[in-house]
């Protein structure tokens, strides 16, 4: 999904899932706290229901401002439930990252530096 989105102008819009199947509102956008990136939606999945959690990385926003999640509207709808209006753990986001079945391969660190130059050795030489 686009990444320079405001979240707030994400509040309020429709969710569909792949096939096409409303599955309810945006009520809650949650940033990723090291990039400050919106990261996943509570989607409220009807008037007396609970708000199911998607990631909006594989997500689309489309040209008739709806969100398109690329997974079934039963998967959504049991994705786990840790409420709303909270911060959501690192715990919490692997749970979700297992539930839809995403990569959650921590990015590489840097290569080490190569160029260490002449260093001496235990002897001194």
């Amino acid at each position: 999904m686009q990444t320079d989105i405001d979240p707030r102008n994400l509040i309020g819009r429709k969710a569909f899932d792949r096939s096409g199947a409303k599955i309810g509102t945006i009520d809650e956008v949650y940033l990723d706290d090291a990039t400050g990136a919106p990261e996943w939606a509570a989607i409220r999945t009807g008037l007396f229901s609970r708000d199911a959690f998607v990631p909006l990385e594989p997500s689309e926003l489309t040209k008739d401002g709806t969100l398109r999640i690329p997974f079934e509207r039963s998967l959504i709808k049991d994705a786990p439930d840790f409420g709303v209006g909270r911060h959501l753990s690192p715990e919490q986001e692997l749970q979700l990252y297992h539930h839809y079945g995403l990569d959650i391969t921590p990015p590489e660190p840097p290569p080490p530096d190569q160029d260490f130059g002449n260093i001496a050795g235990q002897d001194g030489t």
